[in-house]
């Protein structure tokens, strides 16, 4: 087994990542060997610093963006420390070398008034009282579409109001609020069993046309359609419904702690960064309220 297929079960194993992590990080690293024989005629196991320094640099002079080039050299970090973990070379290459700083990227989310607007669904159809619990859970909970699209009829407790959410091995227990509870207890009495055949066993908690389980992309089809629909343009997708999730908890109060586990967020880190729509908030308010404020 070479070094790569090694990694490649080291990844899965050890550090347990999905297998679209997998695929990227050995995508990455097939771009690394190449780059290093023809350009340097080495391999990963006898390169050294300056190596590493020029890859960083002809990524940077290739025009790719910097979120590209930070994911490229995360990739050849965390193969470096693999190999020296594993005894493969005796000092890492990759130490020291920074990656491109990034400008914190402004979330996109809505406001409470346009997430009123794109939950307006009115239907009594099938596909509509579906359509309605997807979107409410979804801004409820702050689930991503492939744990909405994984989730089966057992991990939602109408009784007491949560939902288990599974995701790579690890659960979490989001509570439901009652606009999304209500949808949900609708969908499953009155919609559900018009779309499942009886006797087909499906345990999926939400379904397509054919009864069958829910794809990640059929989630993401039915935002887009419902988002232009209310007029909030052709951009909407799950990662804005569980920005607004986000940035609405916090602007009423929710702390970080509680938010990074809610959203099943590894670092609290990553919850900081949905503080920069609060700091926003509170600029506008204070623009607007304040009588010596920098009025336009």
């Amino acid at each position: 087994m070479d070094h790569i297929e090694e990694f490649k079960l080291y990844l899965k194993t050890e550090k347990t990542a999905s297998d679209s992590t997998c695929s990227a990080y050995l995508g990455d690293l097939k771009e690394f060997d190449a780059y290093l024989l023809q350009e340097r005629g080495k391999t990963p196991e006898t390169a050294g610093n300056a190596d590493i320094a020029a890859y960083l640099m002809a990524l940077k002079s290739s025009g790719r963006n910097p979120s590209t080039v930070n994911r490229k050299m995360s990739s050849v970090r965390c193969y470096y420390a693999f190999l020296l973990e594993k005894g493969k070379v005796m000092t890492n290459p990759a130490a020291g070398i920074r990656s491109p700083k990034m400008a914190p990227k402004a979330l996109d989310y809505l406001t409470v008034e346009q997430m009123e607007s794109l939950l307006d669904i009115d239907g009594t159809d099938p596909k509509s009282l579906r359509d309605k619990a997807i979107l409410e859970l979804m801004y409820a909970t702050g689930m991503r579409a492939g744990e909405m699209a994984s989730a089966d009829v057992k991990d939602a407790d109408l009784k007491i109001g949560f939902i288990v959410c599974s995701t790579e091995g690890k659960s979490r227990i989001i509570p439901i609020g009652k606009p999304a509870l209500e949808a949900l207890k609708t969908y499953l009495q009155q919609a559900r069993p018009a779309l499942v055949k009886a006797d087909s066993g499906e345990s999926a908690l939400f379904v397509n046309y054919q009864g069958s389980r829910i794809t990640r992309q059929g989630i993401w089809k039915l935002i887009r359609f419902y988002g232009e629909k209310a007029g909030l343009g052709s951009g909407l997708n799950p990662q804005v419904m569980r920005n607004s999730f986000a940035a609405h908890m916090l602007q009423n109060g929710a702390d970080l702690k509680s938010l990074q586990e809610l959203m099943g967020l590894e670092d609290i880190n990553a919850a900081k960064l949905y503080l920069t729509v609060t700091k926003k908030r509170i600029m506008d308010v204070y623009d607007k309220t304040h009588p010596r404020a920098m009025k336009p």
